[in-house]
């Protein structure tokens, strides 16, 4: 937000020098075209039918779905359910914790306030912000796309919501927390009477519903209805005007002339090689900065990869909370807490505990580091397996937040005095630590750079860079007047592409 802001400045003060009237470059935006998010490569979509996708044709990376569903009706709908689900669990408690008559009443609330009264801060922080902030942060702004979405004309505020909610969604964590409930409720029906409170069921049909909710809201059919602009700022100043290239033309730039948008994946092209973090302006449907290569991808997550590797070692041998009845107690690690579940014949949840807080964190800091030293040699064989090792990645990373949860519910349930009582400890703090990272760690990886790496991306390039600036000007040209582009010139002994060769449509 801080380079955009200033970045306008700039340009307002270089459109009022007498000095600006440059001629304008210009900007050919590919209709149909779609750049791969994990291998980089561009390829045109076919016509997808309701209840079908599309894959990459090198990778099999989804590259469009589209819904059977109503494009805004249905998203309305499930929207206003999961506020007032929201609204209400609130409100409501979870459970209720019975010893020897004395009893206590956990909620969403009760498990950061706790963390906070016990000195560790931060998690509390955490905690409400992926169970309580960002679960109404996402509800609100879907409600706001949906209803900008539904009218005529589609307010230039929309796109710049649909940017931050793709960002944000992940950090909402209502799934992850149900698990988080559902272990507490394991090991505290050892120790007293358990009963569970109507906001147990609220939160599993918000998680339901917020579910359903993201796999019938179909954004593509959002940004297509969005008009571009017909200029828009480059770097220092500089102006682009905006031609279009029609879906059915099926010619494509060679892979350093092109940039796809990471917000709405509008994918354009330039005619001259551009480099790959470099700011290139911004997308003339949604207004974010355009790069080819996300920005010092490999560096930033390195580091955070290091970092979270780091704190792994103590995250394990720290004890990360104390239970105490009676005036003794011992504390308890990660491995220790995925025994005593054993121990109870509670298998299943042993073995979830196990998966998500060890398997899972040993999993990603593997892949990742997989991934990173595969740029480094520019390796070529694993690429198709690395490439859903990422996607894989991307998926499982948060659901290592289960005990973070558990030990926050059971810290505010657990709180009796002498009799028995839940502390926090030093590893829970390492632990959480490791999971924000390792996330951090994958959203700035880019996984397009282990194919450039590779040399893979312009090893064949869709037409020669003297064609496609012959090519570019035509369409240019073409579309100023109003017509279709033409077709693009071959070289000698060049065959036309053909795009024929799309991944067979899905059900």
């Amino acid at each position: 937000m801080s380079k955009q802001f200033h970045k306008q400045l700039w340009q307002r003060a270089v459109h009022l020098s007498p000095q600006s009237q440059a001629p304008h470059d210009s900007l050919l935006v590919l209709e149909g075209a779609r750049e791969c998010p994990v291998c980089g490569q561009v390829q045109m979509l076919p016509e997808i039918r309701p209840g079908y996708s599309v894959d990459c044709v090198r990778c099999g990376t989804q590259l469009a779905r589209r819904r059977r569903t109503s494009v805004i009706g249905t998203p309305v709908a499930l929207c206003m359910t999961a506020a007032a689900l929201y609204l209400v669990l609130l409100l409501d408690p979870l459970m209720t914790l019975n010893v020897y008559g004395r009893e206590n009443t956990v909620s969403l609330w009760a498990g950061p306030e706790e963390l906070a009264h016990q000195g560790y801060g931060g998690i509390a922080l955490l905690v409400a912000f992926v169970t309580i902030v960002m679960p109404g942060v996402a509800i609100a702004l879907m409600g706001a796309i949906l209803y900008g979405a539904s009218r005529k004309r589609m307010p230039d505020w929309v796109p710049c919501l649909l940017a931050w909610y793709e960002r944000l969604r992940a950090w909402s964590m209502v799934e992850v927390y149900v698990l988080g409930v559902l272990v507490a409720y394991t090991k505290l029906v050892e120790l007293a009477v358990v009963t569970l409170q109507p906001g147990v069921y609220l939160l599993g049909a918000l998680m339901i519903t917020m579910a359903t909710l993201d796999s019938t809201f179909d954004d593509e059919l959002i940004w297509n209805n969005r008009a571009l602009r017909e200029t828009v700022d480059g770097q220092c100043g500089r102006l682009f005007d905006v031609a279009h290239a029609d879906r059915q033309c099926d010619v494509l730039p060679p892979s350093r002339h092109a940039v796809s948008c990471t917000c709405c994946s509008l994918v354009m092209a330039f005619d001259h090689p551009v480099e790959a973090q470099a700011d290139l302006g911004d997308c003339p449907r949604c207004g974010q900065i355009l790069r080819r290569r996300k920005k010092n991808g490999f560096v930033a997550s390195a580091a955070f990869l290091i970092a979270g590797i780091t704190l792994y070692i103590p995250a394990n041998l720290f004890p990360i909370m104390t239970y105490s009845k009676v005036g003794s107690g011992s504390p308890s690690t990660i491995m220790s807490g995925v025994i005593e579940l054993w121990q109870a014949d509670m298998i299943p949840l042993a073995l979830l505990v196990l998966f998500a807080s060890i398997t899972v964190p040993v999993l990603k800091i593997l892949a990742l580091a997989s991934m990173l030293v595969a740029t480094r040699l520019k390796v070529r064989k694993p690429l198709v397996f690395l490439g859903k090792l990422y996607r894989a990645v991307e998926i499982i990373g948060r659901w290592s937040m289960i005990d973070v949860f558990m030990i926050s519910i059971l810290c505010a349930v657990v709180r009796f005095g002498f009799m028995a009582n839940v502390h926090a400890e030093l590893g829970i703090v390492c632990f959480a630590l490791v999971v924000v990272l390792t996330i951090f760690a994958a959203e700035r990886f880019d996984p397009r750079g282990m194919w450039d790496a590779a040399g893979l991306n312009d090893a064949a390039p869709n037409m020669y860079e003297h064609e496609w600036r012959v090519y570019k000007e035509a369409a240019v040209c073409a579309a100023t007047q109003g017509r279709t582009p033409v077709e693009a010139p071959l070289s000698k002994g060049q065959q036309p592409p053909d795009h024929n060769d799309m991944e067979p449509e899905h059900a």
